[in-house]
């Protein structure tokens, strides 16, 4: 059969179900253990993708919800209700990601003007450059933001 580097390149699949069988074996000194470790950090790394993406789509929202209100509705809401509970969810699961939301949350927001600019058509520069709520109010089951903000007319 193929080599283990052949086997990783031409049949991902393959290479996988093989590697857990020697794992599971105990036949440790055949595994390809460099591809094996970067594998298992990317898993780690999609988790944190994953976390990114919803806050996204949640920042994104919660733009719109405060910024364009002619336009909310029941979608918009449900939205912003089920990424919470998501983002949530995987932090429940992956408390270890928690020290990273801040990093997460910036770069999200930069995604979240993009999406809200898309969607709406409103020009850019009804979206703030830095993000109009924090990342424990965007994550607050309570937070629905208004416009114009407390304080300002």
């Amino acid at each position: 059969m193929n080599t283990v580097s052949e086997l990783y390149d031409q049949d991902f699949y393959a290479w996988t179900q093989q590697q857990a069988a020697k794992l599971r074996a105990g036949d440790l000194a055949t595994l390809d253990r460099e591809r094996l470790a970067e594998e298992i950090e990317d898993m780690g790394s999609a988790k944190i993708s994953q976390i990114e993406n919803r806050l996204g789509v949640l920042l994104a929202h919660l733009l719109k919800w405060q910024r364009y209100p002619e336009g909310r509705c029941s979608s918009w809401a449900g939205t912003i209700m089920e990424q919470r509970e998501r983002i949530h969810r995987l932090v429940r699961k992956n408390p270890s990601v928690k020290p990273l939301l801040p990093e997460a949350f910036a770069d999200a927001y930069r995604d979240a003007r993009l999406i809200a600019f898309t969607d709406t058509g409103l020009a850019p520069e009804n979206w703030p450059a830095e993000s109009p709520f924090t990342l424990e109010q965007a994550l607050d089951d309570g937070f629905w933001p208004a416009w114009p903000p407390k304080g300002q007319s």
